[in-house]
């Protein structure tokens, strides 16, 4: 008869629902090399124990499996977590308009106070977004950017002034700043019929330096952790390049000091440069490498920018633009013939059949699977 293996670690006084019909729940289990052991009562397992035996009392709490994400932003929202101000779950705009005062009160210059979507008014009881004058009587030397969803963003004042918007400013392609009837900017930006207008105002905002980078990524990861997330899948995102935005992720990875385990995803940055991102990445850079706690992980959430779909459903559906099929089809075949899987963001069904079509076509001659 085999002896019991010693495990590494012990969990035990917590509640462990098993799937087992004969035996439902548990309180202990043992873990031995990354794997169970045993899984039952308290006394049973601990008889397992050895001296090197790591053992956590859980007083009781209930055990879950960690939860891995296939859709987050963690690279990007990492280098910005500690810039961000955070109204989800608050109930009231008052609350909200409280918060961002205190927080005001304590932001050094240039910085701004952002607040970075994880909200909408419809969880205020007051069922609205704060006007421009209120966001000017709370900070007026103070920048101030909220974003709502990916439909508006609101700039107090002072926001305006550091990103330079003025009367003289052109439209942008792809949304609207909208104007009094003198034409200067009111301080709403408008997402339509994409959200590019708000991603590069909000990149016009200082950075933190590279050690607060760091420690603002590990408080992100903390952050998901304590929420349940272990693992996650890096959609890559606007205004984050690479390599150089991925330095910080990569000296965590370097020292041993990720807490959740992370594929990430390369994405386009350039319009109408995307052919050559994706030549040059799939020359430098190659499918899986990493390790099994930070890995590459193909392309997307983007391929090119004529693909780009948009998530307002409030909206009409954006019209695609001709071109996209072969700018798609370009890119896609690069990543076939370097066996590269991708991923891509789209929101409407037109949209998502137009790139199948094509990506079927791009890797007709090869046997792929995307």
């Amino acid at each position: 008869m085999t002896a019991p293996i010693t495990p590494d670690l012990i969990l035990q006084n917590g509640r462990f629902t098993t799937l087992d019909r004969a035996n439902p729940t548990a309180s202990a289990v043992a873990i031995a090399q990354g794997r169970f052991t045993r899984v039952g009562g308290d006394r049973e397992v601990m008889a397992l124990a050895g001296p090197q035996t790591r053992v956590i009392d859980l007083g009781g709490r209930s055990v879950l499996p960690g939860l891995i994400d296939n859709h987050l932003h963690i690279i990007r929202g990492g280098l910005n977590f500690n810039m961000e101000l955070r109204w989800d779950g608050v109930r009231s705009l008052a609350d909200a308009m409280g918060m961002l005062k205190r927080q005001v009160a304590i932001t050094p210059a240039p910085q701004w106070v952002r607040v970075v979507g994880g909200f909408t008014e419809h969880q205020f009881v007051e069922k609205r977004l704060p006007t421009i004058a209120e966001l000017n009587a709370a900070a007026p030397d103070t920048p101030v950017f909220i974003l709502h969803l990916y439909d508006r963003a609101l700039l107090n004042g002072a926001a305006l002034r550091a990103v330079g918007y003025g009367r003289d400013t052109p439209a942008p392609p792809g949304g609207e700043i909208v104007r009094d009837s003198a034409g200067n900017p009111t301080g709403l930006l408008l997402a339509k019929p994409n959200a590019s207008i708000l991603y590069a105002t909000l990149a016009k905002g200082p950075k933190l330096p590279h050690a607060y980078q760091v420690n603002s990524t590990r408080h992100f990861m903390r952050e998901l952790n304590r929420l349940g997330v272990t693992g996650a899948i890096d959609a890559g995102g606007g205004f984050q390049n690479y390599p150089d935005d991925y330095q910080v992720i990569q000296e965590l990875a370097d020292a041993d000091q990720l807490t959740i385990r992370l594929a990430y995803n390369l994405f386009t940055q350039k319009p109408k440069q995307e052919k050559e991102d994706f030549l040059n990445w799939t020359a430098t850079s190659q499918y899986k490498q990493g390790t099994d706690y930070f890995r590459h992980n193909g392309a997307g959430e983007m391929l090119v920018f004529s693909a780009a779909d948009f998530e307002d459903f409030r909206q009409p559906r954006p019209h695609m633009a001709p071109a996209m099929e072969g700018n798609l089809e370009e890119v896609v075949r690069i990543l076939a013939q370097n066996r590269w899987p991708w991923r891509m963001h789209a929101t409407y069904d037109e949209t998502i059949d137009r790139a199948l079509k094509c990506s079927r076509r791009s890797t007709r001659t090869r046997r792929w699977r995307a």
